[in-house]
């Protein structure tokens, strides 16, 4: 009996802690392992404030900040997982803050709003409308 506590122990340790870079893969916060290590070396991951290795050690609990793109996920690690499964599956590995999802959200918005003033002409410009913008490149030929 004592030999099975030991045991139980030691993959307990073993699913306790895993790597940074395995758990982002899993997490669905990048595409591969490799861009998640890359992500990590460049410093578009900090784990309490600070820039990690891409082998350091997760634990449940871990508050993590991952720059994607144009937006920042401020999470908290809730669970452990070696291997990538499913969107839903990989949503509950961890806790977005709630600053974080209404930073996010206004910040899209932002974006969107900057592309509403740009609106595509349906046709080519007309010989009149050429002439206008040949004259907007040169001063001059007013």
């Amino acid at each position: 009996m004592s030999q099975s506590a030991p045991v139980s122990h030691d993959a307990a340790v073993a699913t306790s802690s895993m790597r940074l870079d395995l758990w982002l893969w899993a997490a669905r916060f990048y595409k591969t392992r490799s861009l998640a290590r890359h992500a990590i070396e460049t410093g578009k991951v900090e784990i309490g404030g600070q820039r990690p290795k891409a082998s350091r050690a997760v634990r449940a609990g871990d508050l993590l900040s991952v720059s994607r793109a144009e937006e920042t996920f401020e999470v908290t690690v809730v669970g452990l997982s070696d291997s990538r499964g499913s969107a839903s599956v990989a949503q509950q590995l961890y806790v977005e803050s709630e600053d974080s999802r209404l930073r996010r959200e206004h910040e899209r918005a932002n974006r969107a709003a900057q592309r509403t003033g740009y609106c595509a002409p349906e046709t080519r410009p007309d010989k009149r409308a050429r002439r206008l913008i040949r004259a907007l490149g040169d001063i001059d030929a007013l």
